[in-house]
């Protein structure tokens, strides 16, 4: 998928050269699961709450089971919007991030504020309203960097251009999050 491109790039510009990195991914797509998978240099942690996607991990995302510091980068590509408590899970992804390490979050995103009601419950409610049954909200990308922030964050979010060789999106954004 070009999300996976993108977010592949972005991680070999980050991280490129650096031996040893500490990588948790969240529902792992495929093609980045098999090529992370084959590079010696990166300890793997692919993790599927829902055995939905390869995952030799099963961790909830709002009490993730490491030590505070543990990992260097975080793969958090269209996690948050099905997570009911995402500050929590924010909040934890702030927690096991190291000092110095950086997350790459997606979500998809909309014009204005987030989009939540606790009360849309039924598959049908959420798909009307957030546009897939397994979502509980939609996000602006201001709305998503507040919440970042107010973690603890430093927040940069980067648009990027079409890029008809990778079959990557006009537009698209990526949150880059880092832990000082």
């Amino acid at each position: 998928m070009p999300r996976d491109r993108r977010l592949f790039q972005q991680f070999k510009k980050e991280f490129l050269g650096n031996t040893d990195i500490r990588l948790l991914d969240f529902s792992p797509s495929r093609s980045l699961y098999r090529k992370i998978k084959q590079t010696k240099k990166i300890q793997y942690f692919p993790t599927d709450l829902s055995d939905d996607f390869i995952a030799e991990y099963h961790y909830d995302i709002t009490e993730i089971p490491v030590e505070d510091n543990y990992f260097d980068s975080i793969f958090c590509y269209h996690i948050l919007e099905h997570i009911e408590q995402d500050k929590k899970a924010i909040s934890e992804l702030y927690r096991v991030l190291k000092k110095g390490g950086k997350a790459f979050v997606q979500t998809p995103f909309k014009e204005g504020d987030i989009f939540e009601n606790p009360d849309f419950k039924t598959e049908e409610q959420r798909l009307e309203h957030f546009g897939q049954k397994d979502h509980v909200r939609i996000y602006s990308v201001s709305g998503l960097e507040k919440r970042l922030l107010e973690a603890g964050f430093e927040v940069s979010v980067n648009r990027f251009d079409e890029d008809n060789y990778y079959g990557l999106n006009k537009n698209e954004r990526v949150l880059l999050i880092s832990k000082n």
